[in-house]
């Protein structure tokens, strides 16, 4: 049996063999398209025998083979998404999963962002929208800061206001970027775009073209302009954790990042980082801050989008709560 079954087959038949705290830790080393074939894959493999699960653990060189596997293959597929990549990742992966793909849009994920952009630059704001709402806010980011400025205000409004896009649009789009990639399953219509997402961007974007965008959106539409700003989560916001959270972020955070991120931080911040650590450590932190040299902005802002990814996750974790500190109550 297993002569017949392919590398990925393999890997996801031992994936819901090892049980769901390592396969989370596998999962966290694995990129989002290795992730979506692995669990196509395991969704196949979920009524395998104890004999296969058994020879394949054998083949991988495993010590001792474990018992009947408790979850079908999507149940544990989520589980195991949920515990490596957070809630909100886990459930585009998982849609992504039971959903036609597009392969000339889908091509775009795995090209640099100064490619995408020259493609897209030359396409209607409402087109590269589309295309924009289809990638991870990272990669998303990046593009939109490379195209040419007068479509960032454009092609932001079309991306917050976007719900879902019909499949023969999908379709006819993905095919006029004529890219050849395997299509899968299908069901109707996709969820693109949003005030999440485009708050997201922006939260990842350089400050000058942030504020640039949110000028012209604020222009055109306060309430959408509004509604994204309050979804906004900069490095000046973690003033309103509370202690708890505080003390938990700084477990996780880089140490190298800190002291570059607090340099473009307000006095407010640099204090609350500061109160929440050790005499010694608050005053390693300040001499570290005294000592170095001048920083570029980029690396600060890089630091600072290190520590509010790491921020991000842990609330999705439901370790720390953002937000604590607006004086809204807490149950």
């Amino acid at each position: 049996m297993n002569k017949q079954l392919s590398g990925a087959q393999k890997a996801a038949i031992l994936l819901r063999a090892i049980g769901e705290e390592a396969a989370a830790a596998v999962m966290k080393a694995l990129d989002p398209k290795d992730i979506r074939k692995l669990g196509t894959f395991m969704k196949e493999t979920a009524n395998i025998t104890k004999q296969e699960e058994e020879s394949v653990i054998a083949e991988f060189e495993q010590a001792s083979s474990s018992g009947e596997v408790q979850f079908e293959g999507k149940e544990f597929m989520e589980t195991i998404l949920k515990k490596a990549l957070g809630p909100e990742k886990a459930a585009r992966i998982m849609e992504s999963l039971n959903t036609k793909t597009y392969p000339g849009i889908d091509a775009l994920k795995w090209v640099d962002a100064r490619t995408v952009s020259q493609i897209l630059k030359v396409e209607h704001p409402q087109t590269i929208a589309v295309c924009l709402g289809q990638m991870e806010a990272e990669q998303a980011s990046a593009v939109l800061a490379l195209l040419p400025v007068h479509l960032h205000a454009d092609v932001s409004l079309r991306l917050a206001t976007m719900q879902e896009v019909q499949p023969d649009v999908l379709a006819e789009l993905s095919d006029s970027l004529q890219e050849i990639l395997s299509a899968s399953m299908g069901v109707s219509s996709m969820s693109v775009g949003g005030t999440e997402l485009m708050a997201d961007i922006l939260t990842r974007i350089d400050k000058n073209t942030e504020g640039a965008i949110m000028a012209k959106l604020t222009e055109r539409d306060q309430a959408l302009a509004d509604s994204i700003r309050a979804l906004m989560f900069v490095f000046d916001d973690l003033i309103d954790l509370d202690s708890r959270s505080m003390q938990e972020l700084m477990k996780e955070i880089s140490k190298e990042d800190l002291p570059i991120a607090l340099r473009g931080a307000t006095p407010e911040v640099k204090e609350k980082f500061l109160k929440n650590m050790s005499s010694r450590a608050a005053e390693m932190l300040k001499e570290d801050m005294d000592t170095r040299g001048p920083v570029k902005v980029s690396d600060v802002e890089k630091a600072q989008q290190n520590i509010l990814k790491v921020c991000r996750k842990l609330e999705e974790e439901g370790r720390i709560v953002v937000g604590g500190g607006s004086g809204e109550a807490l149950v």
